[in-house]
């Protein structure tokens, strides 16, 4: 899966928006939105609070956990655990970049969540690749990783998969063969 996949996923999410237009409910094939009244908040895909800001039609509210207190505390947490601790959502690094790349302005101390999303985000990266490592040179054959993203797991799949690709292909040749005595590259 391509990251640009897993961000289409993420646009499915939910944000509350307060609009600043007048529209009944509409009804669309993933469920119906709205109604739609200045000044009171309702919740929408992302796809859609992206593009109503575009046009000017409603200011978004950041989600819950897109709080600078809230973040520390998962960044620090995800420091101090050796194991994935759970995300405020499966998608929170590209909910993080959407919003911040198109409502940066309805966003308090949005450099600051850039950042803390950042390091949460290197932090895990580091666990995975140490993961990765560990899992290799002990030459499980399977492991279990919980509390992994999709993109998380997307950015290392191609790697993890090469490697055990690899060392599959070593174990075999370095295996005595029935009725051979060379080895095969």
């Amino acid at each position: 899966m391509e990251p640009a996949e897993v961000e289409f996923l993420a646009e499915k999410e939910l944000v509350t928006i307060v609009p600043n237009f007048s529209l009944d409910r509409i009804h669309l094939i993933g469920g119906d939105l709205g109604p739609f009244n200045p000044g009171l908040p309702v919740e929408v895909p992302v796809w859609l609070a992206i593009n109503l800001k575009q046009r000017q039609k409603c200011r978004l509210i950041p989600p819950e956990w897109m709080d600078v207190g809230k973040l520390e505390e998962i960044r620090d947490q995800e420091r101090k655990e050796d194991t994935f601790t759970p995300m405020p959502s499966p998608y929170y690094m590209e909910l993080t970049k959407l919003l911040l790349n198109y409502a940066s302005d309805n966003i308090p101390r949005a450099d600051e969540i850039r950042t803390l999303v950042k390091d949460t985000w290197d932090t895990r990266m580091a666990k995975l690749r140490l993961s990765a490592d560990s899992f290799v040179r002990q030459q499980e054959a399977h492991a279990k990783l919980d509390n992994l993203t999709l993109m998380e797991i997307n950015s290392t799949g191609t790697f993890l998969t090469q490697a055990l690709d690899h060392m599959y292909k070593l174990r075999t040749n370095l295996q005595p063969g029935e009725g051979s005595h060379s080895q095969e590259f």
